[in-house]
C-alpha cells in the first residue's frame, strides 16, 4: 500500500446531528432544531416555532455533549488521528448576531479539544455545518443579507483566537455546493422563503464566498500555521451514453454543482462558465467594490470533500430511466453499479476518478472527509453487529484511494462519516446507521443511548494500525 506514514486516518460527525442539549448551557435555536423527523419517502419538515408535541431529533442528536469522554475514548481505542467535528454556531452566538460570546459554549469546546489532546487526536474544526443561527434566518434572511458576513467573521474570529494553539485545521463551511440546489437556500444559506428565488440564492451564496474568504485571511493572520480548507458535497456524474449531447448535458451540470464553488475558493475568482449563466438566466448579482479582491485574498489551503455515490445525465429526459437519490442530489441510474437500501449508487472507482479529477484542477493537498455507507444494522442476541456489507464498502473505496494515491494524487486523510451512529441530516433517521459505533437509539427518540461496538469497528482499528496494509494481506 502507497499511504504515506503521516497519513491522517480518522472520523467525522456535525453537531447538530450528535451533540443534543440543543437548549443547554446558553446554546441558541439553530435552524435543525426546527426540523421534525422525516424518512426514506418522507421528507423533513420545518416549523416556524418548536412545537411542543412533534418529535425533532436533532434535539437530543446522540447526546455527545455529555457522552463526549466516553467517544472519544472509543475514537482514540480505533486509532484515529484525526476528528472531524463542527461547532454549534449557536452555540457560541444564541442570535448569531450578537457581539459577545456564550463563554460557557466556548468552554465546552475547550474540554472537547483538551480531551483530544489527551489520546493525541488531531481536531479537524468545521466552522458552520449546517447549524446557522435560526434567528439569522428569521431576521436577516440568513447570508441573502450581506450584514451575515460580519456575524459569520467575528464568530470564526472569536473560534480562532480562543483556540489558536488547540487546533491547527480549519473548514469555512460544509458542502458549501449545497447552495447552488434549491434545497440549499434553506439548510445553508438560511434563507426561509417558501418559493426557491435562484437569483436570492446565488447573491446569498456570493455573500458566503466573501465571509469564508474573510475568515481565511484572518485565521492566517491570526496563526500562520493554521491549515484552512473548503468543503464541498462532490457529486460525480457520468454522461449516460457517449451520444455527444450526454456527455455536453454533465459537463455543463459537473461545472455548476461541482467546480464552480472549488473554482472560487481554490482560485479566488468567478469562473467564465457560471458568469455565462448568470447571463442566461437574468441572475444580476450585487457585487461591491472590492469583493473580488477579497476573494483573491482569501483562498484556501487545502481541499476537502464528501464523496458517497455515483450517479449519471442525460440531455433526453425521455431516455432517463430509473431515477436514483443521493447526497444533496440524485440523477440517472447506473445500470453497472449496485444500489444501497436509500438507492444510493456504490462506485468505489468513482472515487480514484474524482480524486484525480481534483488533483488535476487543483494541484493542493485533499482530503475526504466524508465517505460511508448507510444502512440498517441489527443487533444479534449477544449483542454483536455484523456489518460485514460496511466493511466491504469501506474496503474497496481504500482500494481505490490508494491507488490514485499511487497515481501521483496528494491525498492526506480519510474521515469517514458518520463514524459513531447519529441522526441522519437528510430523513432525521437514526435507522440510516453509518457508524462504527452503535448507538441505542431508533427513529422515535427511544432507547439508552448506550455505545456498543460493531464488527467494523475491529476492522477499521486494523487498517488505522497498519495504515491500510490490513487490506493488502485481506
Amino acid at each position: 500500500m502507497t499511504f504515506p506514514k503521516d497519513f491522517l486516518w480518522g472520523g467525522a460527525t456535525a453537531a447538530n446531528q450528535c451533540e443534543g442539549a440543543w437548549d443547554i448551557g446558553g446554546k441558541g435555536e439553530s435552524i435543525p432544531d426546527h426540523m421534525r423527523a422525516g424518512g426514506l419517502h418522507k421528507h423533513r419538515v420545518m416549523t416556524p416555532t418548536i412545537e411542543p408535541d412533534g418529535y425533532y431529533p436533532n434535539h437530543d442528536g446522540i447526546d455527545f455533549y455529555h457522552r463526549y469522554k466516553e467517544d472519544i475514548a472509543l475514537f482514540a481505542e480505533m486509532g484515529f488521528k484525526v476528528f472531524r467535528l463542527s461547532i454549534a454556531w449557536s452555540r457560541i452566538f444564541p442570535k448569531g448576531d450578537e457581539a459577545e460570546p456564550n463563554e460557557e459554549g466556548l468552554a465546552f469546546y475547550d474540554r472537547v479539544f483538551d480531551e483530544y489532546k489527551k489520546y493525541g487526536i488531531e481536531p479537524l474544526v468545521t466552522i458552520s455545518h449546517f447549524e446557522l443561527p435560526y434567528a439569522l434566518a428569521e431576521n436577516y434572511g440568513g447570508f441573502f443579507d450581506r450584514k451575515t458576513i460580519d456575524f459569520f467573521v467575528n464568530y470564526a474570529t472569536t473560534l480562532f483566537e480562543r483556540y489558536k494553539d488547540k487546533v491547527k485545521y480549519w473548514l469555512t463551511f460544509n458542502e458549501i455546493n449545497f447552495g447552488t440546489l434549491p434545497l440549499g437556500g434553506r439548510n445553508l444559506l438560511g434563507i426561509l422563503d417558501e418559493e426557491d428565488n435562484e437569483e436570492r440564492r446565488f447573491q446569498a451564496l456570493h455573500h458566503m464566498f466573501l465571509a469564508s474568504a474573510k475568515a481565511v485571511k484572518i485565521g492566517h493572520q491570526i496563526n500562520p500555521d493554521f491549515q484552512i480548507g473548503c468543503m464541498l458535497a462532490y457529486m460525480t456524474m457520468y454522461p449516460l451514453t457517449c451520444k455527444p449531447e450526454d456527455v455536453l448535458a454533465s459537463q455543463e451540470l459537473v461545472k455548476k454543482l461541482n467546480w464552480f464553488c472549488g473554482d472560487v475558493q481554490v482560485k479566488g475568482k468567478y469562473p467564465y462558465y457560471m458568469k455565462n449563466y448568470f447571463a442566461k438566466h437574468g441572475i444580476h448579482l450585487t457585487i461591491e467594490a472590492g469583493d473580488e479582491e477579497i476573494l483573491k485574498e482569501g483562498t484556501v489551503d487545502y481541499y476537502t470533500f464528501s464523496y458517497y455515490m455515483t450517479s449519471c445525465v442525460t440531455a433526453n429526459i425521455d431516455e432517463s430511466g430509473d431515477r436514483v437519490g443521493g447526497n444533496l442530489f440524485g440523477g440517472v441510474k447506473n445500470n453497472y453499479l449496485e444500489t444501497s437500501e436509500w438507492g444510493w449508487q456504490i462506485d468505489p472507482v468513482g472515487l480514484r476518478f474524482t480524486l484525480n479529477e481534483l488533483y488535476d484542477r487543483y494541484e493542493i493537498p485533499l482530503m475526504i472527509v466524508e465517505n460511508g455507507l448507510g444502512a440498517v444494522d441489527k443487533v444479534e442476541a449477544d449483542g454483536a453487529i455484523h456489518d460485514d456489507y460496511r466493511i466491504d464498502y469501506f474496503r474497496r473505496h481504500i482500494e481505490e484511494m490508494d491507488k490514485a494515491i499511487a497515481d501521483g494524487v496528494n491525498l492526506i486523510g480519510y474521515t469517514p462519516w458518520g463514524c459513531i451512529d447519529l441522526v441522519s441530516g437528510g430523513t432525521g433517521e437514526m435507522s440510516k446507521r453509518y457508524g462504527f459505533i452503535y448507538v441505542d437509539k431508533d427513529d422515535e427518540g427511544n432507547g439508552s443511548f448506550d455505545r456498543s461496538r460493531k464488527d467494523s469497528f475491529y476492522w477499521y482499528k486494523k487498517v488505522i494500525a497498519t495504515n491500510g496494509e490490513e487490506l493488502a494481506s485481506e
